[in-house]
């Protein structure tokens, strides 16, 4: 458990500087440049993504149980992710009218992400995973609707296509994920069988 929180701390803390710190972020950036600041960014990420894998398999050898398994969970979870990849593809997609909507659609599908699997799993080290994520997806969607006030930031209206090519996008990732991806890299199955 000691590593999955040390990776949480070391990825999401990073996460959170434009949360709490982007005075900070904005000195640091002009102090060492912004590439330098980037690949800095890029390798804390990583180690603290690393670090939450391999910790979140230890845990899972040894799961402490907090509460039994909900029957309809599983169900809610797959509508939950599939919404989840749509926003994530909304994020990519140029034009999409979902984007325009929602502004930070990324911060929003790992928020649609978390809370979904925090209804699917009942240990202590789901909690604290998909926990902290669900919390610093609330915070960070927050602090970029402040930013985007602040800065009057604007967004262009989407385009239909566009749209409908991030909606078809987005599920055919989820179907990939449902139907094999997920198992193959997480050994679950999402929809059991």
């Amino acid at each position: 458990m000691t590593l999955l929180i040390i990776g949480l701390v070391l990825f999401l803390g990073l996460h959170s500087v434009r949360i709490f710190a982007e005075d900070w972020r904005r000195a640091q950036i002009a102090r060492r440049g912004e590439k330098a600041w980037k690949g800095l960014y890029s390798i804390v990420s990583l180690a603290g993504f690393v670090l939450i894998v391999w910790g979140y398999g230890e845990a899972r050898r040894h799961p402490q149980v907090l509460w039994a398994p909900l029957g309809w969970a599983p169900h809610v979870t797959a509508l939950l992710v599939l919404i989840a990849f749509i926003l994530l593809a909304a994020a990519y997609v140029p034009h999409n009218g979902i984007r325009y909507r929602v502004h930070h659609p990324m911060v929003l599908s790992v928020k649609v992400w978390a809370f979904g699997h925090l209804l699917a799993n009942n240990t202590l080290a789901d909690l604290l995973l998909f926990g902290s994520f669900l919390v610093w997806a609330v915070l960070d969607f927050r602090a970029a609707r402040q930013r985007d006030r602040v800065g009057h930031v604007s967004y262009a209206p989407g385009r239909a296509g566009a749209t409908l090519l991030t909606v078809v996008v987005g599920i055919a990732v989820w179907a990939a994920f449902a139907f094999g991806l997920h198992r193959w890299l997480f050994g679950v199955s999402p929809l059991g069988g």
